[in-house]
């Protein structure tokens, strides 16, 4: 009975094309396939697709051929520039009935942007995720979302928990507040400490001291293991909202720059901010 559970699942579940197999990819396209998803994966570096492949995944050579027949597809890519790039092969390759879903962190403009090029008959929804690689293999990611989610409604679940945020390109608003305001908090905990050593006091006091009150979050961010949100993304993240509004966002511009003030941490955890 439990296998023919399984191959009903299988038969019914939705086909999906999940592009981009990074550290965030990789364990939500593997959650996908082990809930019975028939999936076809594409990777820039295909050797990053190989455990998913032995699974049962089809590997293909190219967005085009990723997205053949696909009932949603996903993407899970660095930053604007690599969203067109692949939107540039993968649009054309579309069906009608195809749901798209981003979870890249790109911003509102290049989600319009995105939106504007759709075949006919083909939605877009952004979906931008929270959480780093642990949360992605457990499948508890905050997931916000732009769009017409009910469609993919199970798809997502099976990600994380998702909060619907309104019409396209909400979600990756929201995103873009609240990964901020966690960088800017992992930021000033960097300062805070700097203040700490140059008083002479010891680290632990302080850290024991922020962590007990309103900065409890940035503190455990800042004092993370186990995650990993490179420095070079989290400055991508601050750009894309600097350049998001006309407002005047300072503390953001000098995030920024202390960001990428050292190259040799672009590839580290964010918590380099604080220890460097």
């Amino acid at each position: 009975m439990e296998n023919t559970r399984n191959e009903t699942a299988h038969e019914t579940a939705q086909k999906i094309a999940f592009l981009g197999l990074g550290n965030m990819g990789l364990p939500m396209a593997r959650r996908l396939l082990d809930a019975g998803h028939p999936l076809t994966v594409w990777n820039r570096t295909p050797g990053k697709a190989d455990a998913l492949v032995a699974d049962g995944a089809v590997r293909a050579a190219d967005p085009a051929e990723a997205v053949a027949g696909a009932d949603v597809v996903i993407t899970m890519l660095a930053d604007p520039a690599a969203a067109r790039a692949v939107a540039e092969t993968m649009l054309p390759a579309l069906r009608p009935g195809t749901h798209w879903i981003d979870t890249s962190t790109i911003g509102p403009d290049a989600v319009r942007e995105l939106t504007d090029r759709l075949p006919e008959g083909v939605t877009l929804i952004d979906a931008p995720v929270m959480g780093s690689v642990d949360r992605a293999a457990t499948g508890e990611l905050l997931i916000f979302a732009g769009g017409d989610t009910p469609p993919v409604a199970a798809v997502l679940d099976r990600l994380g928990t998702v909060t619907p945020c309104g019409g396209p390109g909400t979600g990756a608003a929201l995103k873009l507040v609240l990964i901020n305001a966690v960088i800017g908090g992992v930021a000033l905990i960097g300062e805070a400490l700097a203040l700490t050593d140059a008083l002479g006091l010891p680290r632990e006091l302080a850290l024991r001291t922020l962590g007990a009150g309103p900065l409890a979050g940035a503190v455990g961010r800042a004092t993370a293991t186990g995650v990993h949100f490179p420095v070079a993304l989290a400055a991508k993240d601050v750009a894309l909202a600097t350049a998001a509004t006309e407002a005047k966002l300072p503390i953001l511009e000098a995030v920024h720059q202390a960001l990428t003030r050292n190259p040799a941490l672009a590839a580290e955890d964010l918590a380099a901010v604080v220890t460097q």
